[in-house]
């Protein structure tokens, strides 16, 4: 049974490389995602006694600076809704992470299904796919807590509306089906005052987060798009 589960993992990776592999023909540079807003800032884990996580990292207090690229997945017109995706990457103990996170629902199964939003302020993101820790399975979440009202989800909107506002969003961390419980906090501004695009690629396979374990259904999930996608052009 255990190998049927794997062989069903390692074809479901092969089926979304190659429904990726078809995309990148037309998008050759980035196949999802196209065009993004880049931004910069802090990641604070918060000081004080909290549920803990089970991933070390998240459960102890601290600052990273950020970069970060918020965008729209599927990359249909601006005046459509879009999956949107929110890419965050720092270095602690000298490795490079990065934190994928997209919009989904808030709650139990919700947590799994990719949404549609046109609005990133009014948005839930989560990792979707969970973080192995010492006491199971760990998903991170997000919403925004302080900054404009509206956020479109296309990146010039996304950028004149921000102006030289911080984008503030609260950070939780939840077993799959568990309640979210804060962490810390996320605070975004454009990148050199505009938030022009950025090239950097993320790749959660390979920048793990700090001190997280990773399953392997997770990695033959998602291992061939990403090392498609590492391929430029």
């Amino acid at each position: 049974m255990k190998r049927l589960s794997t062989d069903l993992q390692a074809f479901a990776g092969s089926a979304f490389a190659a429904a990726f592999r078809a995309i990148k023909m037309v998008r050759p540079d980035r196949p999802n995602h196209p065009g993004g807003v880049h931004l910069v800032g802090t990641l604070e884990r918060d000081e004080g006694p909290r549920p803990a996580s089970g991933i070390p990292w998240l459960d102890t207090s601290g600052t990273s600076q950020v970069d970060a690229r918020l965008s729209r997945s599927i990359g249909l017109p601006g005046s459509f809704p879009d999956i949107i995706g929110l890419a965050v990457r720092f270095t602690e103990m000298d490795k490079v992470s990065d934190v994928l996170l997209a919009t989904t629902g808030a709650t139990g199964l919700g947590r799994f299904i990719l949404r549609l939003r046109r609005d990133a302020a009014s948005a839930v993101f989560s990792t979707m796919m969970p973080y192995k820790s010492e006491t199971g399975p760990v998903l991170i979440g997000a919403r925004t807590i302080a900054g404009p009202n509206k956020l479109p989800a296309e990146p010039r909107a996304f950028s004149f509306q921000l102006g030289q506002q911080a984008w503030i969003l609260e950070l939780h961390h939840a077993s799959p089906l568990g309640p979210w419980t804060r962490f810390g906090k996320l605070t975004l501004t454009l990148a050199d005052g505009v938030g022009q695009d950025t090239a950097a690629r993320f790749d959660p396979v390979l920048n793990p987060l700090p001190t997280a374990g990773t399953y392997g259904w997770t990695r033959r999930l998602r291992e061939p798009s990403y090392a498609l996608a590492r391929q430029r052009g």
